[in-house]
């Protein structure tokens, strides 16, 4: 094989898992780019000034979609296991509500009152989860009773009011990793937090790599390893200097220090925990997950409670960035964690799904959010334009499917999947559908 296949299949979706994860992300980079550029010329300067990549653009970026990005990773979960959850912008607006009053009327620290909200979370999930997993009402159904019901209650409990927040609870929304140790000219934390990234692409690499020559199986040549960890640590490097070296004062935020910690936690879980493999065997077959032991009324349930979870601490992370809690917080958010899932390679009818995927995908509507904005592209327009992207892209790549043509999604997914063995078709069985592949994490 040619040196160029060799890197095409190995690069772009090859046989070692971690390296395939490299469709999205160059999507995604191809994207910011693309933005770089326009910007650039917009504003008649040269490509490396345009406004997509600065500093305080990178970090203001992250800073306001992070709570989008912890939605998506519960929401990942929930539509990995066959359902959908609309009601997540409402439970985040009534906890963030209900977080920011017991400071201001209750006078609780606002350390116990972040313990509250993620107990007041977990209390609506186990509600919710209830109705779906013990009761057989559609997560759908629940979760629009859901949407209704807690937006009421937001408006009720605030009255219609904005409620501010003490300093230290907005730390969690709207600070960044402190300074320390010697004038470097950059934020040393972000530096050394970028530098653990880097060595764990590398770590990551070679643990596959031996784990593969455990298996007897045929890793990838070494020289496009190389390439591969070379791209990623440079990658990493460029934004961990964009991050480091902003205005003095700003750094990696609070909120993506947690939103990493969840990626990589979820991520943990779901590729490489019982409960993690459950979810997507109850998404990838329901009644063939049960009839192997799998508990499906426990699984259902944990993936409603744990949204509403991570939609509490989403909803605290808004109210810590806007400095007050407001009637109109949570509106869309359901909208937007989804798209960042169904972009990201989860599959409509369950079973089929990252973490990192939808990371990515939220990523992706985010920086095009970002990048028509700062074209000047007014709010009405942005909307359009997302809303035709995702509905022609995924559009687009489901009709290329079917046709046995190329598929974006499909070759972005494909490394993701592991597949059945195959099962020789019998005149008995002609006429039965094909099984689920389900996907780890």
């Amino acid at each position: 094989m040619s040196r160029f296949k060799d890197l095409q299949k190995n690069l772009f979706g090859g046989q070692t898992s971690n390296a395939r994860q490299f469709g999205m992300i160059f999507t995604l980079v191809a994207i910011v780019l693309l933005f770089q550029f326009l910007t650039a010329r917009n504003l008649g300067v040269g490509f490396g000034d345009g406004l997509t990549l600065r500093s305080d653009n990178l970090i203001a970026l992250f800073q306001q979609n992070s709570y989008i990005l912890i939605l998506a990773i519960g929401m990942l979960m929930v539509i990995v296991a066959g359902h959908i959850d609309l009601s997540v912008g409402s439970v985040a607006a009534f906890v963030g509500i209900m977080v920011a009053k017991s400071m201001a009327d209750w006078s609780l620290p606002w350390p116990v009152a972040i313990l509250f909200g993620l107990a007041l979370g977990a209390a609506i999930g186990a509600w919710q989860g209830f109705w779906v997993a013990y009761v057989g009402v559609p997560a759908f159904i629940v979760t629009l009773a859901g949407m209704l019901l807690f937006r009421g209650a937001n408006q009720f409990v605030g009255n219609a009011d904005t409620i501010p927040v003490p300093p230290g609870f907005r730390d969690i929304g709207a600070g960044f990793l402190p300074e320390i140790g010697p004038d470097t000219g950059y934020n040393n934390l972000t530096l050394l937090l970028g530098l653990a990234a880097c060595v764990a692409v590398v770590w990551r690499e070679l643990k596959n790599r031996r784990t593969r020559k455990e298996m007897s199986a045929e890793p990838a040549p070494m020289w496009v390893s190389i390439i591969r960890m070379a791209i990623m640590v440079g990658v990493l490097i460029f934004v961990t200097l964009r991050f480091a070296g902003g205005r003095v004062g700003t750094s990696f935020p609070i909120s993506g220090l947690i939103l990493v910690v969840l990626v990589i936690a979820y991520s943990f879980y779901t590729r490489n925990t019982a409960g993690g493999r459950h979810i997507y065997a109850v998404g990838g077959n329901s009644r063939a997950a049960e009839l192997s032991g799998v508990k499906l009324r426990r699984v259902n349930f944990f993936v409603m409670a744990n949204m509403s979870v991570l939609s509490a601490l989403a909803g605290m992370i808004f109210v810590a960035r806007s400095a007050a809690s407001g009637p109109q917080d949570g509106l869309s958010w359901e909208l937007d964690a989804i798209a960042a899932v169904f972009i990201g390679g989860a599959a409509v009818s369950g079973g089929i799904g990252t973490i990192s995927g939808s990371i990515v995908g939220g990523l992706v509507m985010a920086v095009l959010n970002n990048g028509l904005q700062l074209l000047g592209v007014g709010t009405d327009r942005v909307q359009i334009i997302k809303g035709l992207v995702l509905l022609l892209a995924v559009a687009l790549d489901v009709y290329n499917k079917s046709q046995g043509r190329f598929s974006i999604i499909g070759s972005i997914t494909r490394p993701f999947r592991r597949e059945a063995p195959a099962v020789p078709a019998s005149s008995s069985d002609a006429g039965s559908q094909p099984a689920k592949t389900t996907v780890a994490g």
